[in-house]
């Protein structure tokens, strides 16, 4: 009886204590995740892989905090399409104070269930421009910009922000400060908030409007955060990206392979260079690069090939120089600072790499003018001494090369005497009598 009683009572205790658990309510989580640089196809599957993950973890929001100067148009319309599919509310904080959303981020902002910027930041100046850095005519950009700002305006009629300034912003480059984009009416974005953490403690207990018509309510108090990285490889493809990176790379693998050229066989500088060639290659298609920036480097590695085997007196350097720097300033075609190659990079780089090649080149021609020590070039006028007699029509015998030969001579000669090499034929020289003044063995 004793027993069943216990029984009874460590029963009725687990069914307290899972009650008891079950009544307490798990916090939310919310997910991270940082973009701080070039809209490029990396950072639209680093973003689309950090909202899948919140969507699986069930979080109560997502927050992308977004730093950029802008990128490619296709990247910016896959993020915002995951933004537009994602389960997971998605908040966008331009932050924090000092920093900008643009061109690509302007769109990425006002894509968000929630956007939110830092007191001190600015967004806008979403005007397209081609990825290559080209001229385009009137005609192809005006259809670039009505692309464009018809795609702003579907983003923006849809989350209720102001269409007319969002199509400023397209069509005319504006920018908004964070003061201009709360106070519109309608409003560009949702609230001003200093952090995350700011962000989170202000959207507690708000309705939110998803992008299908959906209302949704935010439970953010006392939420834990988990920040999503960058995997290994996303953050090296990114690195790369950069346009001093790219630059680097540009470089250098146009040196190796001018290497593995002058001296087939090296391996070394042609692996190296094809691989820092083809990561060059996947960066330009990141930037706006200007392909007269690429020609114009190419054509002075050229001349600086061609200063050493031409009489120039100094001309094809200097143009070979001259024509590397000004590659360098127009490899990248934008007017963005952080996509601009510095002088304090292109100048040791440029001097650097002309330095290079001109040694190179030198050591390539002084090994062509080098006479050769080997096979019957290399024994055509070696002097060497007659270890017999040689008659004209009658073989001897000489020494040269440190070797012992049997030669043939036009001439007499006397044993002992010095020798030159004139020919070879099979394994006999021909030889003459060496009588210059002053010779000597």
């Amino acid at each position: 009886m004793r027993a069943s009683i216990s029984s009874l009572l460590a029963g009725a205790a687990l069914v307290l204590w899972a009650l008891s658990g079950a009544a307490q309510p798990q916090s939310p989580v919310v997910y991270t995740a940082v973009v701080d640089g070039i809209i490029h196809p990396v950072a639209a599957e680093y973003v689309r892989g950090a909202i899948e993950k919140a969507d699986a973890a069930g979080a109560a929001l997502f927050v992308l905090t977004l730093r950029t100067p802008g990128g490619l148009v296709d990247s910016t319309r896959d993020i915002n399409n995951a933004i537009i599919r994602a389960k997971t509310p998605v908040a966008v904080f331009v932050g924090p104070a000092g920093n900008r959303a643009a061109s690509a981020g302007f769109l990425i902002t006002i894509a968000a269930d929630i956007a939110a910027m830092a007191p001190g930041t600015h967004i806008g100046a979403a005007h397209p421009v081609a990825g290559n850095g080209e001229k385009i005519d009137d005609t192809m950009a005006k259809k670039m910009a009505s692309d464009v700002a018809g795609y702003a305006r579907t983003l923006a009629a849809q989350r209720k922000r102001n269409v007319a300034l969002v199509e400023q912003a397209v069509t005319e480059s504006r920018t908004f400060t964070e003061q201009e984009a709360i106070g519109a009416a309608p409003p560009l974005i949702d609230l001003i908030a200093s952090d995350v953490p700011d962000l989170l403690a202000k959207l507690d207990g708000r309705n939110v409007a998803r992008f299908d018509g959906r209302r949704e309510t935010l439970h953010t108090a006392g939420a834990s955060t988990h920040a999503v990285d960058m995997t290994f490889s996303q953050k090296v493809l990114s690195a790369i990206a950069h346009p001093q990176i790219a630059y680097l790379l540009l470089m250098l693998g146009t040196l190796g392979l001018t290497i593995e050229l002058w001296s087939p066989g090296a391996v070394l500088p042609g692996v190296a260079g094809g691989i820092c060639l083809l990561l060059a290659f996947f960066a330009l298609q990141v930037l706006p690069v200007s392909y007269t920036g690429v020609l114009l480097i190419l054509f002075g590695i050229a001349l600086l090939i061609l200063e050493v085997k031409v009489t120039s007196y100094g001309l094809l350097g200097v143009g070979g120089i001259a024509s590397l720097l000004l590659g360098s300033m127009m490899l990248i075609d934008s007017p963005l600072p952080e996509l601009q190659i510095g002088l304090r990079l292109i100048l040791p780089v440029t001097f650097g790499v002309s330095a290079i090649l001109v040694f190179l080149a030198q050591l390539v021609v002084r090994a062509q003018r080098t006479p050769a020590v080997t096979g019957t070039a290399g024994m055509l006028d070696e002097v060497g001494q007659a270890l017999t007699d040689i008659n004209p029509g009658r073989a001897g015998r000489v020494q040269t090369h440190g070797e012992i030969w049997t030669a043939t001579a036009e001439q007499p000669v006397r044993q002992g005497e010095q020798v030159r090499v004139t020919g070879l034929r099979g394994l006999v020289l021909t030889v003459r009598p060496d009588r210059q003044e002053g010779a000597r063995l």
